[in-house]
């Protein structure tokens, strides 16, 4: 059941917070730290050893953790793979359990469907999406649904093919959302969770600025609104989403960089989230190093500036908010870090704690509650 706006966020209490790395020479694959109820975050630990794991998602009941690995070979074949594991939430194991391949090469994005029995991957490099059926143990079965994209926009650099980015199922469970990078679209796909298959909606997209770049977008926890933050021109593009039919029909698009601040070749966004109270939007800017808060309007949902803050390293690529909703934590992808942040849920605002613990090329942040 979506939870309205205005919502008071869960509990305060422990979690395991499992990061997600590009592996090489320091980082081995996916670790955890323990993030404590006033914000202490303890140096992380390996956690499961695989390649690449540059994003991480866990069911609804925190009993599986699936990541997305960044390869192009996987099993000498030309795609890369999504690795499914058990967690142990007492004492935060990590338990392999099998790997899919994921058709075609660079899988950017994973998610989980709100019944656990669908996983869903959205591939950069191949420009596509897959999805499996998830068996009763959290393996993976073989891909129920694999559709290439095709297409261009108008980056000669970035946008000469499809680049799935970022693939999630609405707050209703009744449909699929990907933003593809090259295509500057949001693709929709209706979900049938009890085959694990995804089709093209009708319409089968929607479009936005050419240029935009779509990276990857956030649901406000109604299901009214849909938030998509965009690569290429530093924007924060927003929908408002008709759940019965999988529409989306735009409403705003504001840039997610200081006002006045100039359009670098070094700038891009990376990750976009809303607090779990529908009230506040968060993005992070790379190469501007900082991440930006809006707020948002409860009966419109466009957004107004509330700040921009540091993000206590380089190039913040992903970052996450604890299911309690107060703290925020960022992955400094180049400065080897991350970084802790209090969140004021009364105005959004972000204030460092001062903690941050090392861990080489930290790419993605997901929770599991402590039991």
């Amino acid at each position: 059941m979506a939870v309205s706006v205005g919502a008071s966020a869960a509990t305060a209490q422990d979690y395991w917070v499992y990061l997600g790395t590009y592996t090489g020479a320091k980082s081995k694959g996916i670790y955890v730290s323990r993030l404590d109820a006033s914000g202490k975050l303890t140096a992380p630990e390996l956690a499961a050893t695989c390649a690449s794991p540059s994003y991480l998602a866990v069911d609804r009941q925190h009993r599986f953790l699936y990541a997305s690995n960044e390869i192009k070979n996987f099993e000498g074949g030309q795609g890369g793979s999504v690795s499914a594991f058990a967690v142990d939430a007492r004492t935060s194991r990590l338990t392999a359990l099998n790997q899919q391949s994921t058709v075609t090469p660079g899988p950017a994005h994973v998610s989980v469907d709100a019944t656990g029995k669908v996983v869903i991957v959205a591939n950069y490099g191949g420009g596509s999406m897959v999805s499996y059926p998830v068996q009763a143990d959290g393996r993976l079965g073989a891909p129920a649904t694999s559709i290439v994209q095709h297409g261009s926009s108008i980056n000669p650099m970035r946008q000469k093919e499809p680049h799935g980015h970022c693939i999630l199922a609405d707050p209703a469970n009744r449909f699929a959302l990907m933003c593809d990078l090259g295509l500057d679209q949001v693709l929709v796909f209706k979900l049938d969770p009890a085959t694990a298959t995804l089709t093209p909606n009708d319409p089968p997209f929607a479009r936005l600025k050419p240029g935009a770049g779509p990276r990857h977008l956030a649901f406000r926890p109604d299901g009214l609104f849909v938030y998509v933050i965009d690569e290429l021109d530093c924007t924060m593009t927003v929908f408002a989403y008709d759940a019965a039919h999988g529409t989306l029909s735009e409403v705003q698009s504001v840039s997610t960089l200081p006002p006045g601040e100039e359009l670098k070749k070094t700038y891009s966004t990376a990750e976009v989230f809303v607090h779990p109270n529908g009230r506040f939007l968060y993005g992070s800017n790379r190469g501007h190093d900082s991440l930006v808060v809006f707020s948002i309007d409860e009966t419109t949902g466009k957004l107004t500036l509330v700040e921009h803050v540091a993000s206590g390293g380089r190039v913040p690529r992903n970052f996450n908010l604890d299911p309690s909703g107060r703290f925020l934590l960022a992955a400094n992808q180049e400065s080897a870090n991350v970084t802790v942040f209090r969140i004021d849920e009364k105005t959004g605002r972000l204030t460092p704690t001062g903690n941050s613990v090392e861990i080489d090329k930290p790419v993605c942040v997901a929770f599991v509650p402590v039991e």
